[in-house]
């Protein structure tokens, strides 16, 4: 008897206090895209004209819970909302939460720049290539920096990072090429830079990461804090463009939905979906916009009653937005 109740207290012990190389994913907060949280815009358009809107277009979260003991890793899965899953996939060896917390920042960050560009390039509002990033020790390093916006490569205009990777695909190494470009707060000038061979390719390299920004006289914020990832991009950009265009998108319904996005409009498959699932229904949405390649997680693990639409592109989300508030069919995702 002895011996067993000093297992059992040494089991307790180790239950209570010994964390476990494991993290538990549930369902997350959602946010209404078109609201506000704690009396701030989640949205907001300034030094434009915007117009009402209706309804919600919720963006769903995955909560990851670490540091977890025993016995706090078996009640969130005996639970039956919360999987577990080993804490190598989502945190590196020797990374801290810091580094994590900051990683996932930028990806937000990016994933927020992604959808303005979407939106405001299918509303027909122009785009321009900047630099996001300079690789150390390339041609590039001691002419450009983050921020300058691309004017034109080797006598060629253009007008968004698709078109400078064009013109440096058409370049060779040794090459010496001008390039024109802008910094905020200095006038426009052009410097020569002598390409060095691409790292993936026989062409040029000129050493730096282009991406499209939005050209337009007026600013996107996004006012969310503590949220990370990317997979809010596509929510976000049908808010900025329910915001920009006259009559309310949604017609007074709950829709919720998930999906990275790129520049172009186009819209990637994400982790969690089934988490995501259930935070909507729970939220009061009728329908969840779900990237093409979740579709098949999503069918076989959404909550009876939450409709599923499949959307691989912004068009395609818009269009089945609109379908929904009147009523007409949409894409499902169970075919």
């Amino acid at each position: 008897m002895v011996a067993s109740g000093v297992l059992v207290l040494t089991f307790a012990v180790l239950g209570a206090f010994v964390r476990v190389p494991y993290v538990a994913l549930g369902p997350g907060p959602t946010y209404d895209t078109l609201g506000d949280v704690d009396g701030t815009e989640v949205v907001s358009v300034d030094g434009t004209r915007t117009y009402d809107t209706d309804g919600e277009l919720r963006m769903t979260t995955v909560s990851l819970n670490d540091n977890m003991t025993l016995f706090g890793a078996l009640g969130m899965w005996l639970s039956g909302r919360y999987a577990l899953a080993p804490r190598e996939e989502y945190f590196l060896p020797g990374q801290s939460d810091e580094e994590v917390r900051q990683e996932n920042l930028r990806q937000f960050r990016s994933s927020q720049s992604n959808a303005e560009v979407a939106a405001l390039r299918r509303l027909g509002y122009p785009v321009q290539a900047v630099v996001e990033q300079v690789v150390e020790g390339s041609p590039a390093a001691d002419v450009l920096q983050p921020g300058d916006r691309i004017v034109r490569i080797d006598g060629k205009d253009v007008t968004d990072s698709a078109g400078v990777r064009k013109v440096l695909a058409g370049t060779r190494p040794g090459q010496t090429v001008p390039v024109t470009f802008h910094r905020d707060g200095e006038p426009e000038r052009t410097e020569s830079v002598t390409l060095t061979r691409h790292p993936g390719g026989s062409h040029g390299f000129i050493g730096i990461q282009p991406t499209d920004r939005a050209d337009v006289p007026f600013d996107v914020d996004v006012a969310l804090e503590d949220v990370g990832g990317p997979s809010a991009g596509l929510i976000f950009a049908l808010a900025i463009m329910d915001e920009l265009t006259p009559g309310a998108m949604t017609d007074g319904r709950s829709i919720a939905g998930t999906g990275t996005i790129d520049a172009e409009g186009n819209v990637g498959e994400i982790g969690g979906i089934s988490f995501k699932l259930v935070a909507a229904h729970e939220a009061g949405a009728e329908a969840f916009l779900v990237p093409e390649g979740n579709c098949g997680e999503a069918v076989v693990t959404a909550p009876e009653g939450l409709r599923l639409v499949r959307v691989a592109t912004l068009d395609d989300a818009v269009n089945a937005v609109e379908s929904l508030a009147k009523g007409r069919p949409v894409p499902s995702c169970a075919g």
